[in-house]
């Protein structure tokens, strides 16, 4: 059984990719990784956005464990478009209606789970590891639950928590996924 812990990095400073953790947010990835190690969560390998507030959102646990981060621009945000988007909480929304929509220089939402569900296969597929842990961002997370869970879409995207995880244990053609934080 594969074991999959999707993490949604912690509070940051922006949304640049070089924006890092605020104060909070690294009390938050500290208490994240005793979150981890008190409810016996041996995660074996991590893979993260190379954004710097998904790196540093993990980087306690992977000290603490000594775990190299691995980084994969597959697990970056979402491009929504490559032009300022006046009213964008309707852009996102659209999205979710419509997984092909997608406006100038930006990704569908297809787009984006399809290179999401990429490096989950490719997981998948290894058998080094048992526990891996996925550092991304909120558009693509909700994607990645919306596609092993029902009811995820706009209005679970908008509810999200910095940081959130979630879990999907695999096991052939069986999923299960859990809200742990």
């Amino acid at each position: 059984m594969k074991k999959l812990v999707l993490i949604r990095h912690c509070q940051a400073e922006g949304n640049h990719k070089d924006s890092p953790l605020t104060n909070n947010g690294v009390n938050q990835a500290r208490r994240l990784a005793e979150f981890f190690t008190n409810h016996n969560l041996k995660i074996d390998r991590i893979i993260s956005s190379p954004y710097m507030r998904a790196v540093e959102t993990i980087t306690p646990y992977s000290r603490e464990n000594q775990i190299k981060i691995e980084t994969d621009a597959r697990l970056r945000e979402r491009i929504l478009s490559a032009e300022p988007v006046e009213d964008w909480l309707d852009a996102i929304e659209t999205s979710f209606d419509d997984m092909d929509y997608s406006l100038p220089g930006g990704e569908s939402s297809n787009d984006a789970l399809s290179r999401g569900l990429e490096v989950i296969e490719e997981i998948k597929e290894n058998e080094e590891s048992e526990t891996v842990a996925l550092v991304t961002h909120a558009n693509l997370l909700t994607l990645l639950l919306a596609h092993y869970g029902d009811g995820y879409g706009f209005k679970q995207w908008r509810l999200l928590k910095k940081p959130d995880v979630f879990i999907i244990e695999h096991d052939k053609d069986f999923y299960q996924l859990q809200h742990v934080w």
